[in-house]
């Protein structure tokens, strides 16, 4: 079996990484099991990001998280990008390569945003190709995260679940279950979020993502600008239920707090984690 379709192992609750927290976890030693790095954000050669990410993955694992793959587009794959982002594995060694299910762009622009598409046959032919030949030239475990939508195509004609299971059974890829994203879409949509939950393959899942949103009453946004809301934290639990212990991350991108405002969140994805998979607790010594 290649690389690319051994599970990882699982790792633990962390964190995504943020500048606003390099100098607490240089020179502190904060009970984190590991960090989730944006790939962008050290795809340059050399420079001081790419030296604090060296010192960080000396003490702590590390997975790669991508926002430009652009799996979606209809556009040739950007294999100057992928290069990069290859490059950047054989430095950092991560435990897997993520990225979303989505475009983000077209003729060249990177509008900077997680587009959607119509879950159709022809979407699905079209990305399930493309992500058989970015594993392929990854040679590298890789997850496709699914993200929140605010809109719905006519042209659909399959759910979203049922276009994410197909689309693991042809490439073999992972996926990146965002607890938050689920819950956003199933708001906005009016569908039931645990129909979502059940119908992703239990063994595909490698990695959660935790994050907060923001409620305008007849529809919510996926803004990772807050602490966590209570129904995704029931949606957690569900989640756990399903598809085993899986490592798990806080994501905050906007409204970054002070990281010791940001433990105790932390430390109710670990307390959750542990009440549901007991096995997981540390033996005391």
């Amino acid at each position: 079996m290649s690389e690319k379709n051994s599970k990882p192992p699982f790792i633990g609750f962390g964190l995504g990484l943020r500048s606003e927290h390099y100098t607490d976890i240089l020179n502190g030693n904060p009970p984190i099991d590991w960090f989730e790095v944006v790939s962008e954000n050290f795809m340059v050669p050399g420079g001081k990001p790419l030296q604090i990410l060296d010192q960080i993955k000396e003490r702590y694992p590390v997975v790669m998280h991508g926002v430009s793959m652009s799996i979606a587009s209809t556009q040739p794959l950007n294999m100057d990008y992928l290069t990069r982002l290859k490059t950047l594995a054989k430095h950092v060694q991560p435990k897997w390569i993520s990225d979303h299910l989505c475009w983000t762009g077209v003729h060249g622009i990177n509008l900077h945003d997680l587009l959607p598409f119509p879950y159709t046959t022809e979407a699905l032919d079209h990305i399930a190709d493309r992500v058989n030949k970015v594993q392929d030239f990854l040679d590298h475990p890789l997850a496709l995260e699914n993200v929140s939508s605010y809109v719905s195509f006519n042209q659909s004609d399959m759910t979203e679940w049922e276009f994410i299971s197909e689309l693991t059974k042809r490439t073999g890829c992972w996926l990146l279950l965002d607890v938050n994203n689920v819950f956003v879409s199933a708001y906005n949509h009016e569908f039931d979020a645990l129909e979502f939950i059940n119908g992703i393959p239990e063994d595909r899942v490698i990695q959660f993502h935790m994050a907060g949103h923001s409620d305008h009453e007849t529809f919510i946004v996926d803004t990772h600008d807050a602490p966590v809301r209570d129904e995704v934290w029931d949606l957690y639990r569900a989640c756990l239920k399903r598809f085993g212990p899986v490592s798990t991350i806080i994501e905050r991108d906007d409204n970054i707090p002070p990281l010791n405002d940001l433990m105790p969140e932390l430390e109710k994805i670990r307390s959750i984690g542990y009440e549901i998979h007991p096995e997981l607790k540390p033996k005391a010594a």
